[in-house]
């Protein structure tokens, strides 16, 4: 059994008088621990298809499956436990809370959880160690390069342990020895045992990851493409 399923899933907007189908008709398996790269064009969807697999934006039709859950049948107050139990996102502006700390951030997650102050803490100075940050636990986002606020993006994605990480575009504003750096640790983090789907337009990205699936005008297409 896959463990996220997207069953026939479509998306439309409106925008103005006028209707537009983001999504069509998308059928997607993605097996426990793939490395997938969910690459296309500007506008081609698959942001769209990234925030409805995270459980961040409902289908206009069709069905996701996360291990066996109807992601979008549950009610919202259960959708926000599940999307703090399944799901780790990481963007590509980072969305760091500038006057946090970077300890302090990646702490964030575990806010609406049981645990004490001091189990907290020591699961971000963790999760931050891992990622090669934990001598600058103290650092506020200005204070760190652009990979080192990716990588604290990355730790606040997997602190709460989730089984499933989503990145929008992780490279997109990193040169590309940070970019190399970056992917190489995403990479570590899936054969640890995360799966991640990842969005991307950078076909030297490829590399890295397990599989690649394609989107064009709101369709998937598993033919290799040029971008």
């Amino acid at each position: 059994m896959p463990l996220i399923k997207v069953c026939a899933v479509s998306k439309a907007y409106k925008s103005g008088g006028n209707k537009v189908e983001a999504l069509k008709n998308v059928d997607l398996e993605i097996k426990e621990g793939e490395f997938l790269a969910l690459m296309g064009p500007s506008g081609s969807g698959k942001s769209t298809l990234l925030s409805i697999l995270g459980g961040l934006n409902p289908p206009t039709s069709g069905k996701l499956l996360i291990d066996d859950i109807d992601v979008y049948a549950l009610k919202p107050e259960r959708l926000a436990d599940f999307r703090h139990e399944y799901v780790g996102f990481v963007f590509q502006q980072y969305q760091l809370i500038p006057y946090l700390t970077a300890l302090e951030n990646v702490m964030l997650p575990l806010a609406i959880t049981s645990r004490s102050g001091k189990k907290q803490r020591e699961m971000a100075q963790s999760v931050l160690a891992k990622v090669g940050l934990g001598a600058k636990s103290s650092r506020l986002p200005n204070q760190l390069s652009g990979g080192e606020q990716n990588r604290v993006a990355i730790a606040r994605a997997i602190v709460n342990r989730p089984p499933i990480i989503f990145a929008d575009e992780p490279t997109g504003s990193l040169d590309t020895k940070t970019a190399q750096d970056l992917l190489a640790l995403l990479q570590t983090l899936n054969r640890d045992g995360l799966t991640i789907i990842m969005v991307t337009h950078n076909q030297e990205n490829l590399e890295w990851v397990t599989r690649a699936v394609y989107i064009r005008d709101g369709v998937l297409d598993l033919r290799p493409q040029e971008f």
